[in-house]
């Protein structure tokens, strides 16, 4: 269908795009939101069958010209900028905004089968910290993100936003039960290094020096917090990066920016570098 422009924010036909601050009403009907031109043109281009409505500025609409035609059934409405927030509730800066199917649920060992690099986060909820880690594990060649107690939704909204739609393209699942299934994930072959600031850990240098595994995953706790008593018995090594004595602690997303960076990268043949710079995206 062609793009319907829209003068009213209360037409029947933007109903897709109301209630959007409402996380559990979206997990229900399966969807998730993503927000901006350059992640919508990603999705649009990379997975199209899963987005389901488009609302858009006209320059937002603009600005994906090219790929609008492809799509000739997507429901898509252009709205001014001023109704786009009395529809969503949000200011929306770059006006665009797609509805998207989530996708189904992945249980954890098809995830992790053939993976050499696995992110583990425990008690990570802040979305910006979440955004933040899917955008560096795609960056760095990891293979998923394994969810543990406390973590949060990969696919809310500003989660996908932070992440620059990484968390729409890095395979994830939630790691269960819990502690247990890190013993699973050992048994499997995957060494697991648990990422803390304690001064009994061996420094990320060390660990490094003495062979990085081919299969690694490395355990991110919540800042303050971070990790359990119990993630750090199932690791096989806890491990520390360096910091000057006056810092306690890295923000958790520097953390396993530096730790990715100094085990090394491996990028799979379905996501080495593609002539525009970026990466192709594998559907979680």
């Amino acid at each position: 269908m062609p793009v319907i422009p829209i003068a009213r924010f209360d037409d029947e036909r933007l109903a897709a795009f109301r209630d959007i601050g409402d996380a559990a009403l979206r997990r229900e009907r399966g969807e998730c939101l993503v927000e901006g031109r350059m992640v919508v043109r990603q999705l649009l281009h990379d997975q199209p069958d899963r987005v389901r409505a488009l609302l858009l500025t006209e320059p937002a609409r603009d600005a994906l010209a090219d790929l609008l035609p492809l799509l000739p059934d997507l429901p898509a409405f252009t709205v001014p900028l001023a109704a786009m927030e009395a529809v969503t509730g949000f200011h929306l800066h770059r006006g665009c905004l797609a509805v998207a199917a989530r996708g189904p649920e992945r249980a954890w060992p098809s995830v992790a089968a053939s993976a050499h690099r696995l992110l583990v986060l425990e008690g990570v909820g802040n979305p910006d910290n979440v955004g933040g880690l899917f955008r560096t594990a795609r960056a760095f060649g990891v293979d998923a993100v394994l969810l543990g107690p406390g973590a949060g939704d990969p696919l809310y909204r500003k989660a996908i936003r932070v992440s620059c739609g990484a968390s729409l393209a890095v395979p994830y699942a939630a790691l269960t039960p819990w502690p247990e299934a890190l013993g699973t994930l050992a048994g499997d072959g995957i060494e697991l290094w648990a990422l803390t600031p304690s001064p009994d850990a061996i420094s990320l240098h060390d660990a490094c020096a003495s062979g990085v595994p081919a299969r690694l995953a490395l355990l991110l706790g919540a800042e303050g917090d971070g990790l359990s008593a119990a993630s750090q018995a199932a690791a096989h090594r806890l491990v520390r990066i360096p910091i000057a004595p006056a810092v306690d602690s890295l923000n958790v997303v520097v953390a396993a920016g530096v730790a990715l960076a100094a085990v090394g990268l491996i990028l799979p043949a379905d996501r080495r570098t593609i002539p525009d710079g970026g990466q192709s995206w594998s559907a979680p």
